[in-house]
């Protein structure tokens, strides 16, 4: 019996470990992708992660590699998606490599962060 109520919760602990873990948004995808080489300047970056955001206290910028901040708008939320948000630039990207640093908080007010960075080919 003293096994059998161990393992009961161990396996409790289990489920409640994976249950917090997953409860952050990260990000899933973007475009332009993470480690994307693009032909030419997108008009704008979108950034889509596995849980819905709140879009009030979440955000995003657009770095020169090795440089400074690159001209946008504050980032919004994607029209028919609550997991994304979009951020317009305000200029065309000249070639080089860029870095978007992004935070957000989930529906469930956990707060996540990270950054990834792209190129744009001459």
């Amino acid at each position: 019996m003293k096994y059998f109520r161990t393992l009961v919760l161990a396996a409790l602990a289990c489920v409640f470990a994976a249950a917090s873990a997953s409860a952050h948004a990260f990000l899933d995808h973007a475009v332009p992708a993470v480690g994307a080489t693009v032909s030419g300047s997108p008009g704008e970056i979108e950034l889509v992660f596995t849980q819905d955001i709140v879009p009030a206290f979440s955000g995003a910028e657009i770095l020169v590699a090795g440089g400074g901040a690159v001209p946008s708008a504050k980032a919004a939320a994607s029209a028919g998606n609550p997991a994304a948000l979009r951020l317009r630039l305000g200029q065309a990207l000249k070639s080089g490599v860029y870095i978007v640093n992004w935070h957000v908080v989930s529906v469930d007010t956990h707060r996540s962060s990270g950054s990834y960075k792209f190129t744009v080919a001459p």
